[in-house]
């Protein structure tokens, strides 16, 4: 992929100048502009309708001339506001020199303007971050971009959020974010990596990564211009690689936040498939992705197929989309929408020709967690899961990954020399017609992580029910072979793969 103009889109803030970002900073920290400030000030219906790139609830909440209102409506709702205003609360002529603000409507007394979105960011200690984005291009999705130049950066939107949630957050010594964009993903690692790299194609991206970090008080990254793993020298490996990389299965290469410029999904594939000799022994590697679902093939051999030789994987489908569906949402994504209808109907047309050449009847979209391991036998997990979940998800990643190691390091008589606890908050649903002498069948449910339910037959419903950590699990099936009046060896023979399972998706811990 070659590079990015950006020829149209208008200059960016200096960062050459910490002097002035850091007197920035700590005027908007002043002044509440925070996360917590807007949502008081605004009220949580205009706080969730700016997350929707709504903002008449905004406007209407800050017709007043406080120091935040005037902030709101000068870097979120992209207003210009009277110079004299923002002076009392903004180091306003260090912002002009440097390149935040600049004059409109004339010079003397006149107006000031943003030349960027800064919008703030909660951080997951409580950390008052800031993200820089273009004007008009904090979110996007259903209300569409603000501007469409190739080389646009966009700010926080869902799949980053979502992104920084499953991210495992063990302290490393190397991080590396491809396709950076506006710096939410090396900001998050910023926190517990020594060093972090970021790269992305855009060098307007770059930039705006650096603002985002130093606005943010955060440490520099280094930064490096090029495509996926290009800027990474041959000899560079890291403990951790995220990626929310252009994943947008389209014909051609528009908007380069988005479209990667590969044809369907070998952007995606061609991402996990190098990421794993990038990656430390135990060090894990990130990824949202795309995956296209093809007439007569299974999507989950498919994507794993994807998995590099020597990585355990984790790959959760969240989302099937149609293929009309799927073209109709990222032509709102880009505003197509509200442009010209014959234009918008022609590029609806060639998406759908784009599908139907290569028998895409569908895409789906998920998670892509690879670890780097030693393991003879790598595991492979591939499943839909649909149903909500509890965000930050890192921590349980990294269980699961765990979990995989410590079961298969045993077969199944040193599994029932265990001795097992029940996880946290999990509770038993017994299903079944009202007044019914016995359940048709008994679920366990979690409460928190993935939120899984497994249905389990009475054998294992009567096991997780003792797990205390205080009975081995062999004692506790000769218990329950007692009770049932089953033989003790036969239920030993059959119960292991049970648990097994129990075990792998979180309903079970090891008790040590």
């Amino acid at each position: 992929m070659g590079g990015v103009s950006n020829a149209t889109l208008p200059p960016l803030p200096a960062t050459d100048r910490p002097d002035v970002t850091a007197r920035l900073r700590d005027a908007l920290l002043g002044a509440a502009f925070s996360a917590d400030g807007l949502l008081e000030l605004l009220g949580a219906p205009a706080y969730a309708a700016l997350a929707r790139s709504e903002t008449v609830p905004a406007l209407r909440a800050t017709r007043g001339d406080t120091p935040l209102e005037t902030l709101v409506r000068l870097f979120l709702l992209q207003q210009p506001v009277p110079h004299a205003r923002v002076a009392d609360v903004l180091p306003v002529d260090g912002c002009l020199e440097s390149g935040w603000l600049v004059r409109v409507g004339g010079l003397g007394a006149g107006e000031v303007a943003a030349t960027v979105d800064v919008r703030p960011y909660g951080g997951p200690g409580g950390e008052d971050w800031f993200i820089v984005s273009d004007l008009g291009c904090a979110v996007g999705g259903a209300g569409g971009i603000g501007r469409r130049d190739e080389g646009v950066v966009l700010g926080v939107g869902g799949a980053s959020t979502t992104l920084a949630g499953i991210t495992v957050r063990t302290p490393v010594e190397t991080a590396l974010d491809l396709g950076t964009g506006s710096g939410i993903q090396a900001l998050h690692a910023a926190q517990h990596a020594t060093r972090v790299t970021a790269t992305d194609v855009n060098p307007r991206a770059l930039h705006i990564t650096a603002l985002t970090l130093a606005l943010s008080g955060a440490p520099a990254a280094e930064l490096r211009e090029g495509s996926l793993f290009e800027p990474v020298r041959e000899d560079e490996t890291y403990d951790l690689i995220v990626s929310n990389p252009p994943f947008v299965i389209s014909p051609g290469a528009r908007l380069t936040y988005r479209d990667g410029g590969m044809g369907g999904d070998d952007l995606c594939r061609s991402l996990v498939q190098r990421a794993g000799e990038r990656l430390n022994e135990g060090g894990f590697a990130q990824f949202l992705a795309n995956w296209q679902h093809v007439e007569g093939e299974d999507w989950q051999d498919r994507v794993r197929s994807w998995v590099p030789r020597g990585c355990d994987a984790w790959i959760v489908q969240r989302e099937v989309q149609d293929v009309t569906q799927y073209a109709e949402l990222w032509l709102r994504d880009a505003g197509d929408h509200r442009g010209d209808v014959a234009e918008y109907q022609a590029r609806y047309d060639a998406w759908l020709d784009e599908f139907e050449a290569r028998k895409v009847r569908g895409v789906g979209f998920g998670w892509i967690t690879l670890r780097r391991t030693g393991a003879a036998v790598p595991s492979v997990t591939v499943e839909e899961w649909p149903h909500p979940v509890e965000q930050p998800l890192g921590e349980t990643v990294r269980a699961h990954f765990a979990r995989l190691d410590h079961l298969r390091t045993r077969d199944d008589a040193a599994l029932l020399e265990e001795r097992f606890r029940l996880a946290a908050e999990v509770v038993q649903e017994q299903v079944g017609l009202p007044g019914a002498e016995d359940p048709e069948h008994v679920v366990l449910r979690q409460n928190r992580g993935m939120r899984r339910a497994t249905k389990v037959d009475t054998v294992g419903a009567g096991f997780a029910g003792v797990c205390d950590g205080s009975l081995t699990a062999g004692r506790i099936l000769d218990a329950i072979a007692q009770l049932v009046g089953e033989d003790p060896v036969l239920l030993r023979d059959r119960t292991p793969a049970q648990i097994r399972l129990l075990v792998e998706q979180g309903f079970l811990e090891p008790a040590e």
